[in-house]
């Protein structure tokens, strides 16, 4: 019997590994449309379970802590209108309240206490500890990224979908995100961030699920910087309450009129 040439081998084998690559992603694909489920929908879903759609408040508390040991806790108050407009007044610590940040669609400032006029701000620039201003006073996964369904796999026990989350323009929070949503209910479970370089920045678990705001929630986020070892910021979420919040509100001459 006639052998294969060794020669040949080589470039058979690529092309089953090439084969078997493409019905992979055919596959993982071809779920969420068996679903019923495209990757906008999948992100939408998860934007609806983190905050609502319409007008509301909520209190959040952000302990940050480094791997010395050393704690530091700040309370804010986010009043949002939508998904596009929104006001983050920092209420603790007492030395610094008065201060406020205005969100109108992707542009940001802060107002000052003292300051006359108000100071532009990029989204991805840090807040407190492990938290980006994008964070607080922006969260539209929808909005702000083109999303791609990258596989299915199994987290916390739980069936999830992997997304791919990449900048739809220049000015976002973060160049990309990897998003985890349990495939079953669409609640996020996990969150990868991206720089514009493709380093990995910080990790994002979605803990304590209960009811605020008219919806089961994740109301307890844990930061973990991907770069220093041991910084961690836990964002929780409280009193979140359905408002309707007057649009003046959320103007640069009515915060500094409160100023």
């Amino acid at each position: 019997m006639q052998s294969t040439p060794v020669k040949a081998i080589g470039p058979r084998l690529t092309s089953i590994a090439v084969a078997l690559c493409t019905s992979l992603s055919a596959a993982v694909a071809g779920t969420a449309v068996a679903a019923g489920r495209s990757a906008e929908q999948i992100v939408e879903r998860v934007d609806a379970i983190r905050f609502p759609s319409s007008d509301y408040q909520v209190d959040i508390s952000i302990e940050s802590r480094d791997g010395s040991g050393d704690q530091d806790v700040r309370k804010y108050r986010v009043l949002a209108k939508g998904k596009e407009d929104s006001v983050v007044l920092t209420m603790e610590p007492a030395s610094e309240r008065g201060q406020a940040l205005l969100m109108k669609g992707r542009d940001l400032w802060v107002f000052l206490p003292r300051v006359s006029q108000p100071v532009r701000l990029s989204l991805s620039q840090r807040l407190t500890g492990q938290v980006a201003n994008g964070d607080l006073a922006r969260a539209n996964f929808s909005g702000d990224y083109e999303a791609t369904l990258a596989a299915s796999e199994t987290l916390e026990g739980r069936p999830a979908d992997v997304l791919d989350l990449k900048a739809a323009e220049r000015g976002v929070t973060y160049a990309r995100v990897r998003l985890w949503a349990d495939a079953e209910n669409g609640r996020p479970l996990k969150a990868e961030f991206y720089s514009l370089s493709g380093r990995l920045l910080k990790t994002c678990s979605y803990q304590d699920y209960r009811k605020i705001g008219g919806e089961v929630r994740p109301t307890r986020l844990v930061m973990t910087d991907a770069l220093k070892q041991g910084q961690v910021s836990v964002m929780t979420y409280e009193d979140m309450l359905p408002r309707e919040i007057p649009a003046r509100l959320f103007t640069k001459e009515y915060l500094k009129k409160l100023q």
